[in-house]
């Protein structure tokens, strides 16, 4: 039986698409068919949901992305605007992101892992498996140690996801986790910098929650930080008002696809007539038959006046190979060229008018 240290050896790289012009092989794509061409107008859409300058850019992460490879294509996009917030499961911005920004990596399974063999075997070397992937649990402990030194560190009170995930990018940049401390750079930094807001809707069901957990309980009986969800709900809705336009990238399905989508009513129920998004993306391997989230479409988000019906379009692929080309498309097409950044989370630091 192979060893801790040599199962992990090989680390997953993230792809970087400022390296392979996929221009050419998408708009090829446009002329085929089945999800070839629903992946080349998703492109196309994408370029335009950016070329148009007044929209802000929602992108949704749902599935284990940052572990599986994508980390860069997401940091370039932020870095070149084409992302103006985030909403994302907290795994991918904790359990994975955060967790390579403090120097830790995910590493490549062997063929023989992918359906369970071994699991046994992991457990007792603490190794944690996402399908052909490995994670060293004794490197997450660090994680969830860190989460809980940030949370100790807070006046106590009621913050939304966003605020708390400022704090792990300060965290970062007070610790010299920085590219230009000869660190990788992350979503949450460059996030941080940006003033692109990340919302973690269920951010107790990652790292961060474990954080809480002995936060809380090291403190019982005393005023504690505590995650404030319907903060977070407020809070991109007032992003929806502020910035009527808007459009979805998705990742996925599931918490954060609804709750990106679920703004528009929020600002209607607040007095605010708030446009249906005018762009939207999802790419997904869900089935719409059984009536859950993750596979319903946009045309029935449309009907509960969500999603407008004019761009938008499912992508039925699986993420790793699917985005870098939508992402991939888009940026060398330049269509970031005329965008600045909406600077969102300075936005939320000021009442918005409802």
């Amino acid at each position: 039986m192979a060893t801790k240290q040599e199962l992990l050896t090989t680390p997953i790289k993230h792809i970087n698409i400022a390296e392979h012009n996929v221009v050419p092989l998408v708009d090829a794509m446009a002329s085929m068919a089945y999800s070839s061409r629903d992946l080349a107008r998703a492109a196309n859409i994408y370029d335009m949901m950016l070329r148009d300058t007044e929209c802000g850019v929602i992108l949704c992460l749902a599935g284990s992305l940052i572990s599986a490879g994508l980390q860069k294509v997401i940091i370039d996009l932020v870095r070149n605007h084409m992302v103006d917030a985030i909403v994302s499961t907290g795994a991918n911005i904790v359990d994975q992101d955060f967790f390579e920004a403090l120097g830790f990596r995910h590493y490549v399974a062997g063929e023989e892992y992918k359906y369970g063999a071994g699991d046994a075997d992991l457990r007792e070397m603490m190794i944690d498996r996402i399908y052909d992937t490995f994670i060293d649990e004794e490197e997450l402990r660090i994680c969830d140690d860190t989460t809980e030194k940030i949370i100790n560190s807070l006046e106590p009170r009621a913050y939304s996801s966003r605020e708390l995930i400022a704090a792990m990018g300060k965290y970062l940049v007070d610790n010299g986790r920085t590219p230009q401390a000869g660190a990788d750079d992350s979503i949450v930094l460059a996030c941080y910098e940006l003033n692109v807001p990340i919302f973690c809707p269920a951010f107790s069901d990652c790292s961060f929650g474990f954080g809480i957990v002995a936060h809380q309980h090291a403190n019982a009986g005393k005023p504690v930080v505590a995650i404030d969800s319907g903060k977070d709900f407020y809070e991109l809705t007032q992003i929806k008002i502020a910035n009527p336009t808007t459009g979805l990238l998705m990742i996925g399905g599931g918490v954060p696809k609804n709750f990106a989508q679920d703004i528009v009513v929020a600002a209607d129920i607040l007095g605010v007539e708030a446009s249906m998004h005018k762009y939207a993306i999802q790419i997904t391997v869900a089935d719409s038959r059984d009536g859950a989230l993750s596979g319903s479409t946009l045309k029935e988000a449309s009907s509960w006046g969500k999603v407008d019906l004019t761009f938008e379009q499912m992508v039925y692929a699986e993420a790793t190979i699917a985005f870098p080309l939508i992402a991939g498309y888009a940026f060398h097409k330049n269509a970031q060229a005329g965008r600045t950044g909406k600077a969102f989370s300075e936005v939320l630091q000021q009442p918005v008018a409802v």
